[in-house]
């Protein structure tokens, strides 16, 4: 089926085949046919369903058109043709239910097109027009401008930092501002709130994808990512929580490979315990993205993460963002929190209490219903750095943000050891409070 976001063109495939119900729409169908220049035997008797059956058995043609009339459930059956047809067939469907949300849903699924009967001549050419266009349009990456695929994990050094809230917004902004085609993969399998910050049903696509890795191809992430616009689809899950995450990472390794290909920008949302689990889904990641809190088991927790990857994935280049900054109310000054994980923070995210509550309340990402917030503009900010760390290797992502250079020599690090006493005497060091 057709991918919304990479096309090809028609190769030594057939270029047109329709499976339809009825004689009187073969009748208005042939006649358009011919005079595109193909062959009218390729217009068949029979619905989707004999278009899956036939399809399981042949090549799929270029541009292939079905007739839902008789489908008692056409999400279903289209997700039955998916598993049939090959890559970059465009599909036109027809069918006689005048319903906007199955309109809708059909389109979000991979469907070119959505035409009620009774079909008009002038209405078939239309559309068979377009559903050819597409191979004729030049593809969205070619050309001396060629972007390079920019990949980027987004890890909380603690729970409730935010860090999902960041990976949403500049995958908003990616596909929004920069004009990139992205791809979000929220690998909270079971909490994961990706696709709720984006008012969307996850689907079972990253589910489907840990139980059968070796279904992983162009196809597959065409069928069950999930678009929030033109720019952006997200793999998410809600998996039950009484099943248990069983896998080896292979299937995550696979999606960010079909990712690369299909994709401008990759954005993981990674939670903690993963970089434990999976260490190789860091290995093509370009920018890690780090969101803590200024407190002092967060300073512990960007100690440890980042040592973790100089060591696992010293190709990835770090970038430390605090979230939810509020002036005067840290725990821990910027300052000492710097000189502690020896490195600047790259970018302060002010904390803003009524603009998270007015992104849920209005489904969207934080950065999409506060656009002028100087959250957002936060946001903004790293979103530039991380588009522009691919095409500059990255040498200024370190220095990138912030300002100054790390002050005093207050070391956090001895603070967070267990208590103990000081040589030839009595007094004990105390953790910070």
């Amino acid at each position: 089926m057709n991918a919304p976001w990479k096309t090809g063109g028609m190769g030594n495939r057939e270029p047109f085949s329709a499976f339809i119900c009825d004689e009187s729409s073969l009748d208005v169908l042939r006649p358009v046919v011919i005079e595109m220049g193909w062959q009218p035997e390729k217009c068949n008797k029979g619905g989707l369903r004999n278009a899956v059956q036939s399809l399981s058995i042949a090549a799929s043609p270029a541009i292939l058109m079905v007739d839902l009339s008789e489908s008692g459930d056409p999400l279903n059956d289209i997700n039955a043709l998916a598993e049939v047809c090959e890559p970059g067939t465009v599909v036109v469907a027809i069918g006689q239910v005048n319903d906007v949300r199955l309109y809708r849903d059909l389109i979000a699924s991979g469907i070119h097109d959505y035409l009620l009967k009774p079909l008009s001549a002038s209405q078939l050419r239309d559309a068979l027009t377009q559903a050819q266009s597409v191979f004729t349009a030049p593809r969205a990456n070619d050309g001396d401008g060629e972007k390079q695929h920019v990949s980027t994990a987004i890890v909380g050094t603690r729970g409730g930092v935010g860090a999902s809230t960041v990976a949403t917004s500049l995958a908003w902004l990616f596909s929004t501002e920069h004009e990139r085609s992205t791809a979000l993969l929220d690998l909270d399998v079971h909490f994961g709130t990706g696709a709720l910050a984006l008012d969307l049903e996850p689907g079972r696509g990253l589910t489907d994808a840990i139980e059968n890795p070796s279904r992983i191809d162009g196809l597959f992430i065409e069928r069950a990512m999930i678009r929030a616009n033109d720019r952006l689809a997200i793999m998410s899950a809600e998996a039950p929580i009484n099943s248990p995450l069983m896998t080896d990472g292979t299937a995550f390794v696979q999606l960010e490979e079909e990712f690369r290909q299909a994709f401008d920008i990759t954005v993981v949302d990674l939670p903690r315990n993963m970089l434990i689990n999976f260490p190789h889904l860091l290995a093509e990641v370009n920018v890690v993205t780090v969101v803590t809190e200024l407190t002092l088991a967060a300073a512990r927790d960007t100690i440890r993460i980042l040592s973790w990857l100089k060591t696992n994935a010293p190709a990835a280049q770090p970038l430390v963002v605090a979230n939810k900054v509020q002036a005067g109310a840290a725990e821990i000054s910027k300052a000492d929190f710097e000189a502690s994980i020896e490195r600047k923070i790259n970018f302060a995210i002010p904390y803003d209490q009524k603009a998270g509550i007015n992104a849920a309340k209005l489904g969207q990402t934080f950065a999409e219903a506060n656009r002028s917030s100087k959250a957002t503009q936060a946001m903004q900010d790293i979103a530039k750095v991380i588009v522009g760390a691919a095409e500059e290797d990255g040498a200024s992502v370190e220095e990138a943000g912030g300002s100054g250079s790390l002050l005093g020599k207050f070391d956090l690090k001895n603070l967070l050891g267990s208590k103990k006493e000081k040589a030839g005497s009595h007094e004990v060091v105390e953790p910070a409070e």
